[in-house]
């Protein structure tokens, strides 16, 4: 099989080649595609030496089977399509495919069957929305869920690598340049672009993608997100009511006989998710489970999962997996 990687020199594409490598995808040929300020660079793959080219038009007019997106949204709405019209299937890791109705956005643990629709793109969600709606999936085919709230604390790793070194900079005191205010020692209740409605857009996909993912476009979804001062792995405070009523023995053994999940809910032991825990791993942990009250059917949980990895390389690799 041949297969690309472009934006292959960023984080997200370092991962992917990582995660193909881990996860032994069957390549027999493989093409690294970046912008032409990383063309040239040498980046090694199983052993083996690759020089990256950078993506221009022809760049698909070799057979390439399937092609692995992270390089913007601007890249993926120009180049995708040039992509798909070479046969080549197109798994986008941005934003920019993920709403149009002819493309499946897919969460392989979730909704695995959508990928057999897509027309030659298949969107990889938000970082965050993976993670939520991994374990939000098994508990609405079992309770129904009525109503989400979200809550999320996110990694500056999910603002590349520029968010990375404002933190990294910013414990020595050094102005940050990704972000507009100093991320180290702070928080930000800003990701993304501010919309109208006074929601930003990270706050928007999490809200829209949520409802696609579980085909439930009739879903009650709100969302506050924020930055905070960690590398990596996000974490999310997820309040859902349910339509019917549950034991939290019952969502406990649901979850844990869940695909990706891992319970981590021993709080007697000081157990729970924690984005340390969580980072160079590809699973979803979830914890701090108890019943809201102040609603008939409520559950507050934490979860946590690596932004990188489940949040993005992963995820990606495995809708790979899902059309071999």
């Amino acid at each position: 099989m041949k297969v690309a990687v472009v934006g292959a020199t960023g984080m997200v594409g370092r991962m992917m080649l990582k995660v193909l490598e881990e996860r032994n995808f069957p390549i027999d040929e493989l093409y690294l595609f970046a912008s032409s300020k990383s063309k040239g660079i040498e980046m090694e793959f199983k052993g083996k030496k690759y020089v990256v080219e950078e993506l221009k038009e022809d760049s698909f007019d070799r057979g390439i089977d399937i092609a692995l997106f992270s390089a913007g949204a601007s890249t993926s709405l120009k180049f995708a399509p040039i992509a798909a019209s070479k046969g080549c299937i197109v798994i986008d890791n941005s934003s920019a495919w993920r709403m149009h109705e002819d493309v499946p956005l897919v969460v392989p643990e979730v909704n695995p069957e959508d990928v057999k629709w897509h027309k030659g793109i298949i969107a990889n969600p938000n970082c965050s929305t993976i993670q939520a709606v991994v374990v939000l999936k098994p508990l609405d085919l079992k309770y129904k869920i009525k109503r989400i709230v979200y809550s999320t604390y996110q990694a500056v790793s999910g603002a590349g690598q520029g968010g990375y070194e404002d933190l990294l900079n910013g414990i020595k005191g050094i102005a940050p340049k990704k972000f507009i205010h100093p991320i180290a020692f702070n928080v930000i209740p800003h990701i993304d672009v501010f919309l109208e409605n006074g929601y930003t857009k990270e706050e928007m996909k999490m809200i829209q993608e949520t409802k696609k993912i579980m085909h439930r476009p009739d879903l009650k979804v709100t969302a506050t997100t924020v930055r905070v001062p960690v590398f990596h792995g996000h974490s999310e405070s997820i309040n859902v009511e349910f339509e019917k009523d549950f034991t939290l023995e019952e969502v406990k053994e649901t979850l844990k006989n869940s695909k990706g999940i891992v319970l981590m809910d021993d709080p007697q032991n000081n157990l729970y998710p924690m984005p340390i825990l969580a980072e160079g791993k590809n699973e979803v942990f979830v914890g701090r489970l108890r019943r809201d009250d102040s609603v008939e059917f409520g559950l507050n949980m934490w979860v946590v999962a690596d932004n990188i990895r489940k949040g993005a390389a992963t995820n990606a690799v495995q809708i790979a997996e899902l059309l071999l």
